[in-house]
């Protein structure tokens, strides 16, 4: 099984030469953890799709340290992106921007767009500066499945193919970004993130539409997506379906667990009904439920406000996985 290794000074460095060799490396990020290669590595960028069984028709995203590495990526940014990029960068906001040239059409699924965002985890931005190229990473986990949002949960899911796990903790966020399209005077949220869509429309003094469309075009826009083993079931809140008595089931409570005798295994997101909270033990909770031998996992939905908006596309995806 692949290596994990504290994220100290020294096994950061380890980790970006590896980059620079054409390895790939699993590594942190306040969201959840990255699978990353050199993203001008076309080869090194196969193998994370290969790793992680991915389509290739679903791009990646590339991760910068630096503002001024935005133009290796990037051939133009609108003014509207810059004063975004201003206001969250680093932060967990992908957007959506026309691609250079040199880049791998591998990375971006062929589409002439790029998803591109700079993350705030100091090991990350560490890995990628002292790497000095972007990094191309999707999350570290086999395509569908749950995040990971702790190095372990990394090397439970892709046992081989990674060079390297860094360890820098569990993720501070817990859900990936939210991505972002600026398009036709337009801006369309791809998929709802660790921003909440309320802070990007008031940055962006503007409405954001939700993007709806057959063609994939970022990260994690599959319908089916997210998903446990167990078969997951959206409920609502103090909702029990009586027709699964008897069976082992597992409960994903948003805040105060109801009938809570009626289950085998109770995961509570947050006990103040936090969205933060819930957000940041959203994976973990999910996958401690999924390895507690249940028949169901019920999963009560959030209130589509803030962050339980982001919670709430991925239970949607998960739950539609069969």
């Amino acid at each position: 099984m692949t290596a994990i290794v504290e994220a100290t000074k020294g096994n950061i460095l380890k980790a970006a030469r590896l980059i620079n060799q054409g390895k790939i490396v699993a590594f942190p990020t306040e969201t959840v953890y990255g699978l990353g290669a050199n993203a001008f590595n076309a080869d090194a960028v196969a193998r994370i799709f290969e790793v992680k069984r991915r389509p290739r028709f679903d791009p990646l995203i590339v991760h910068i340290a630096h503002f001024k590495s935005l133009s290796q990526v990037a051939e133009t940014v609108p003014k509207e992106a810059e004063a975004l990029m201003e206001r969250f960068w680093p932060g967990p906001l992908t957007l959506v921007l026309r691609k250079n040239r040199g880049l791998p059409d591998l990375v971006t699924s062929g589409l002439p767009t790029v998803a591109v965002r700079m993350p705030s985890h100091p090991v990350a931005i560490s890995l990628i500066s002292l790497a000095d190229t972007p990094i191309a990473a999707p999350s570290a986990n086999p395509f569908g499945s749950l995040s990971p949002t702790e190095a372990a949960q990394v090397a439970q899911g892709l046992k081989y193919g990674v060079d390297l796990i860094l360890d820098g903790g569990p993720c501070s966020v817990g859900i990936e970004s939210t991505i972002l399209k600026l398009d036709g005077g337009q801006a369309y949220l791809l998929r709802p993130g660790g921003i909440p869509l309320e802070d990007l429309e008031k940055a962006a003094g503007r409405k954001i539409y939700m993007r709806a469309s057959s063609i994939i075009e970022a990260p994690g826009s599959s319908p089916t997506h997210y998903a446990p083993r167990t078969p997951l079931l959206l409920v609502k809140p103090g909702q029990f379906p009586r027709e699964l008595k008897g069976r082992k089931l597992g409960l994903l409570a948003f805040s105060e667990p109801h009938h809570e005798e009626s289950f085998k295994a109770v995961q509570v997101l947050s006990p103040s009904g936090d969205l933060m909270e819930a957000a940041k033990n959203f994976f973990t909770s999910l996958f401690w439920l999924d390895a507690q031998g249940l028949d169901f996992i019920l999963a009560e939905e959030p209130p589509l406000k803030g962050l339980g908006l982001a919670i709430m596309d991925r239970l949607k995806k998960g739950a539609k996985r069969k």
